[in-house]
């Protein structure tokens, strides 16, 4: 999930414990080697290079699910964006310049469509990157794994993309840390939720420079209203926050009736 991932279970049973942390594992394993998108061997590189058209029931509900968001975020959140990865590789501003709007015009969920269990484009050029959905989902999926074995108290964490199961033992709720994006090594506040996801995007974790020019991992055609050094999200599921999360950094006065904490500029 190109980052750290940890489960905490509170079991008083360590064999069973660790019998469902490895089923949690083998299920982000077989995620992330589905959908990588850099990896040829992958079933999403396979639809992207229309090596096959064929839906199973999973990919057919993230697709899915994708295009709701997409517009419930006025068109931010979009899995289309993986058109434009490789052209960020490119070395010089012009060369990605002059690729990203050669691009553009197949940038879109409208540029894909699912018909019964196939997955059409309308032209060869649309990616789909679900980078952006997958590690989200595979927590979401850790919490029914969870839950399934009667586990009433854990916490997720893939990477910042949290969901606290229940509360602790002791009946409090888990507080988790939102770090301050000009210092990390301090916390900006606190959240404390219970049955309920968390997530964090801030691009000043990961971007790059080309030239004179700062590039964020957020990649979107919306020019940024505000700038923002981070969003969090709280709300059920840790993939709705994490779209929302992800949306709010591009366009903070994105509306929304989950709860939201922004550390902006000053």
């Amino acid at each position: 999930m190109t980052s750290p991932c940890e489960v905490h279970i509170y079991c008083n049973d360590e064999i069973k414990s660790r019998l469902i942390a490895k089923k949690i594992l083998t299920m982000a394993k077989e995620l992330e080697h589905k959908y990588n998108f850099y990896n040829p061997n992958s079933y999403l590189s396979a639809l992207n290079h229309r090596k096959t058209d064929s839906l199973d029931v999973q990919t057919k509900d993230l697709l899915t699910r994708a295009k709701l968001f997409y517009n419930k975020t006025d068109g931010i959140f979009d899995i289309t964006m993986g058109t434009l990865t490789q052209s960020r590789k490119l070395p010089t501003v012009k060369e990605i310049e002059e690729e990203t709007n050669r691009l553009m015009p197949f940038i879109g969920v409208e540029h894909f469509k699912i018909k019964k269990n196939k997955l059409l484009f309308d032209n060869p050029h649309t990616l789909i990157d679900l980078g952006g959905f997958v590690k989200e989902f595979a927590v979401d999926q850790a919490v029914k794994i969870l839950k399934k074995e009667k586990i009433s108290s854990a916490l997720i964490n893939f990477g910042g993309d949290i969901y606290a199961l229940s509360s602790k033992p002791n009946g409090q709720p888990f507080s988790i840390g939102i770090k301050n994006p000009l210092n990390p090594n301090e916390y900006f506040t606190h959240a404390n939720i219970s049955n309920q996801a968390l997530t964090t995007s801030a691009s000043y974790e990961r971007n790059y420079n080309v030239e004179d020019k700062n590039y964020s991992h957020i990649i979107s055609t919306q020019e940024l209203q505000t700038k923002v050094l981070s969003a969090t999200v709280i709300s059920s599921s840790v993939v709705e926050s994490g779209v929302f999360s992800t949306a709010l950094m591009i366009k903070p006065t994105l509306r929304t009736s989950l709860k939201t904490i922004l550390i902006n500029i000053k």
